[in-house]
C-alpha cells in the first residue's frame, strides 16, 4: 500500500513510543533501586533501545549472503545515536538559550558541564576500537566477519560480549568514583 511508505512511518512512531516508555521505566527503576542515572543510562536504557537494532541485524545477517547489511545497520544506528542523538538536542538547546538571551555561567552563556560523559567515551572508543580490530582479523583469518568454525566464531561472539561488560564496568566504576579521571 503506497510503497510501503505509511507502515514505514507508523512503525517509526511506535518505535518512537517504545522507545519513550523503555527511557522512562528505565529512569523510574534506575531511582528505586539506587542507580546513578549514568549508569542507569548505559545500562538499562542503552539495552533496552539497541534491542530492536540487535535482532534487526541478526535478521539481516540471516538473510544476506555477507555480514555488510548487519555490519552497515551496527555502524548505521550507532551514528544515527551519536551524531543526530547528541547533536539535536545541543543544537535545539543552543538555539534556545541563544534567542532567549538566557545566561548562567557568570553570563558565559549556554554551558553544560560533560560529567562522566568524557571517560565513557574514551572506554567507548577503546572497545570500539578492539571490535574493528577483531572483526579484521576475522575478515584476513575466515575470509569474513561471521560464521567460520564452532569455536572461533562463540569465541568471537564471547569476547565482544565481553568488550560491552569491560565499557559496563569502566563506566560503572568511574561513575561511582572507584576511578578518578
Amino acid at each position: 500500500m503506497m510503497g510501503g511508505g505509511p507502515c514505514f512511518f507508523i512503525s517509526l512512531a511506535f518505535i518512537g513510543m517504545v522507545t519513550f516508555i523503555v527511557g522512562e521505566v528505565a529512569t523510574v527503576l534506575g531511582c528505586v533501586l539506587s542507580i546513578k542515572e549514568s549508569v542507569a543510562a548505559i545500562t538499562l536504557v542503552a539495552l533496552g533501545t539497541s534491542l530492536p537494532d540487535t535482532f534487526a541485524s541478526m535478521t539481516a545477517a540471516k538473510q544476506s549472503d555477507n555480514a555488510d547489511a548487519a555490519v552497515g545497520n551496527i555502524n548505521g544506528s550507532n551514528a544515527v545515536n551519536v551524531f543526530l542523538g547528541c547533536g539535536l538536542p545541543w543544537l535545539v538547546g543552543s538555539i534556545y538559550h541563544d534567542n532567549n538571551n538566557v545566561r548562567n555561567n557568570n553570563g558565559k552563556g549556554y554551558e553544560v558541564k560533560a560529567g562522566p560523559l568524557s571517560f565513557s567515551v574514551i572506554v567507548y572508543l577503546c572497545v570500539a576500537t578492539v571490535c574493528f580490530v577483531v572483526i579484521i582479523c576475522r575478515r584476513i583469518i575466515v575470509g569474513g566477519e561471521l560464521g567460520g568454525s564452532p569455536t572461533g566464531k562463540y569465541a568471537s561472539g564471547a569476547f565482544l560480549v565481553l568488550l560491552w561488560f569491560i565499557y559496563i564496568l569502566m563506566s560503572t566504576l568511574q561513575a561511582y568514583e572507584v576511578i578518578e579521571y
